[in-house]
């Protein structure tokens, strides 16, 4: 078990802040996902582990945005009590390391890799919730049409579908890109 966490940990953590663009609260969705995994799963066998950690994995984010809908509908109701008082604005995305730099890439290469990474980023960033976890979960996390379908509770169909919108955004966002 501690072996599967501790090497789905960090792409789970990238993946969890993609997905609420938050550092503080991607770290507390991962964490919350792996105790969940251990206290309730920990006796299945290996092979078990990775759809079953990406099932709860999607429904801590689930919840999470659950949870945040509830509090803005809250915040905003007492905030019209008080009009003075600021709300504070959310931290920006901070960039994201590259896997897998080369020690022997030279500055210009580490420069077009990380602006890459960025813009990447960014327009990951503007997708729709379910096409960015759709993109997410087949090329980031390697996962075939029916294991993503799986882990979003919808049709192989529906993934597709997301899957094909997010890569015709994602290739018209970037196609003028000349890095």
């Amino acid at each position: 078990m501690s072996e599967f966490l501790a090497g789905v940990e960090r792409r789970a953590f990238k993946q969890a802040l993609f997905a609420v663009r938050d550092q503080e609260h991607a770290l507390d969705i991962v964490q919350d996902s792996m105790l969940k995994l251990a206290e309730n799963y920990g006796d299945k066998p290996a092979s078990e582990l990775p759809m079953l950690f990406q099932r709860i994995f999607q429904n801590t984010i689930r919840d999470f945005y659950r949870r945040q809908k509830v509090r803005s509908t809250w915040t905003t109701l007492l905030s019209a009590l008080s009009p003075n008082r600021e709300d504070e604005d959310i931290d920006p995305l901070e960039t994201l390391d590259v896997d897998g730099e080369s020690k022997f890439d030279g500055p210009t290469q580490h420069l077009e890799k990380s602006q890459l990474v960025e813009l990447i980023d960014k327009e990951l960033q503007r997708l729709p919730a379910r096409q960015r976890q759709a993109f997410l979960l087949r090329y980031w996390e390697e996962m075939d049409v029916a294991e993503t379908a799986a882990v979003m509770g919808c049709s192989q169909g529906s993934v597709k579908t997301h899957l094909s919108r997010a890569l015709h955004r994602l290739r018209d966002e970037l196609k003028d890109v000349s890095l």
